[in-house]
């Protein structure tokens, strides 16, 4: 069976790079930073379900279900809030600014300090969130797959960024346009033979599974106690500023909306794949439930981490052994859809805007080697932060992704209310040490909270985070 596999990933992976090379083969920043403009608004919409959910999803979301049911479409549901304040508040500024990189709206509205900040926040942020992902689903692969064989885990790394590299590091974000549709394809079509495997290990039928995911405790939705993590407001309008920061807020989500014709198709596109959060993250968590209930028919010991779940229940072969190749494909299909635009992203705010690479008086040729050095260093970095991860372990993933974003998102979000809701101008000077502050009192009040307020903060300390950074640049301001 892994002799399968690898022969499934292998055609996998002929087959994306066939995709990439139909973008054509021009190797300009224009292609790669920005798609010539030219991406339909139905390809970007679909493939950014991919890029959005990713393997974290496939792997951790079901097992979620065993410590907080399916409470996660609460958060689901402020995400569709969220997309539309997406839609029609920022991208029409970044259109009407024609940017590149968001983060040249923070240059634009405060200063090359404010844009600098922004664009490094982005890049921690990003660069650790992205290794997380990838990490969970380089660790599924290399149990499933690469241990058998004798490969160790460095190496099981490294080939799917050697992949990606290749198939990116001419055309970019208009090779990403093409593959994110394929990929997304992949993975939705893997959760769904999951689901039905599962169904039918327990004899159930269509109507049988809904009945059986619908009746289960498991299926708990609503959590109205105020004191719990779950609590419905807590995690309603957690989703809507992670959206926001996660999206309207991140150059690897924006950068291909930003590649879409017209803001009009931009807008359709962002709010197409924002509603498409519900009924994808409602087929996997039915699929945790199924997988609990063949769990208990079959005598299986539930993992005490969620993230080990479905891996244990594939690798117990009660489903079938043939599942292990769509199961494998799906989770590198997603980890692929979010590790290659991360890369991307990354390699285009190093360039943009830290190298000011655009900006500066070199012909075209100069700056294509320039930008694919930058983009071979994001690659090296991307593999030491995976192995960092492998070393000291984690969690729930999905969980660890949610509170990163809660310490490194918060300085983008009050920098940009700040800019869109105020007329002031903070100091020049002041605006790095604000930004750096504003993670440090975060950790100082999750870690106080709950001793001196019993008060456990969610990842509404994202909100927290932006109102105090919002707080510091109005204090160190004057009207413009």
């Amino acid at each position: 069976m892994i002799l399968q596999v690898l022969a499934a990933m292998a055609a996998y992976f002929l087959l994306l790079l066939f995709v990439s090379r139909r973008s054509g083969s021009t190797n300009n920043n224009d292609t790669f930073f920005r798609a010539g403009h030219s991406s339909h608004w139905g390809m970007v919409a679909f493939g950014m379900i991919g890029a959005s959910i990713s393997g974290v999803s496939l792997v951790s979301v079901p097992g979620w279900v065993g410590t907080t049911g399916m409470t996660y479409l609460q958060m689901c549901f402020g995400f569709i809030l969220g997309y539309a304040a997406v839609a029609f508040l920022l991208l029409p500024l970044y259109y009407r600014l024609r940017l590149t990189s968001i983060y040249g709206y923070l240059g634009q509205r405060f200063g090359q300090r404010a844009h600098r900040t922004g664009s490094l926040f982005f890049i921690i942020s990003k660069l650790t969130g992205a290794a997380a992902r990838m990490y969970l689903a380089c660790l599924v692969l290399h149990e499933f797959v690469a241990r058998p064989l004798g490969i160790p885990f460095p190496l099981t790394v490294l080939v799917p960024l050697l992949l990606i590299w290749c198939y990116t590091r001419r055309n970019g974000i208009a090779a990403l346009v093409r593959t994110d549709v394929l990929q997304t394809a992949c993975l939705l079509l893997s959760a769904a033979i999951l689901l039905w495997a599962a169904a039918d290990v327990l004899g159930l039928d269509l109507q049988g599974t809904i009945t059986t995911i619908r009746r289960s405790p498991l299926s708990r939705v609503w959590e109205w106690d105020a004191q719990s993590p779950q609590a419905f407001w807590r995690q309603f309008l957690s989703g809507v500023f992670i959206v926001i920061v996660m999206t309207g807020l991140d150059q690897d989500m924006m950068q291909k909306n930003l590649t879409c014709r017209s803001l009009g198709e931009a807008q359709r596109d962002m709010c197409t794949y924002g509603l498409c959060f519900v009924p994808v993250n409602l087929l996997l968590l039915g699929l945790g439930v199924l997988l609990h209930s063949v769990c208990m028919a079959k005598g299986l010991a539930i993992p005490s981490r969620g993230d080990e779940l479905l891996p244990t229940v594939i690798a117990s072969g009660v489903l079938g052994a043939w599942v292990t190749i769509p199961f494998s494909i799906g989770l590198i299909a997603a980890a692929f859809s979010s590790a290659d635009s991360a890369l991307t992203s990354l390699t285009t705010s190093v360039c943009v805007d830290l190298l000011q690479l655009e900006r500066k008086d070199t012909n075209e040729a100069q700056q294509s080697r320039q930008r694919s050095l930058v983009h071979i260093c994001i690659v090296a970095l991307f593999l030491a932060c995976i192995l960092v991860f492998y070393e000291v372990g984690s969690g729930s993933v999905i969980d660890l992704i949610y509170r990163l974003a809660s310490y490194t998102y918060a300085p983008l979000l009050g920098l940009y209310a700040f800019g869109i809701l105020t007329r002031r101008r903070p100091a020049d000077r002041a605006i790095p040490y604000v930004a750096l502050a504003t993670p440090a009192l975060c950790a100082a009040l999750d870690y106080l909270a709950p001793q001196y307020l019993n008060y456990h903060f969610g990842y509404e300390l994202l909100m927290v985070g932006g109102a105090l950074t919002f707080l510091g640049l109005w204090a160190t301001s004057f009207r413009d």
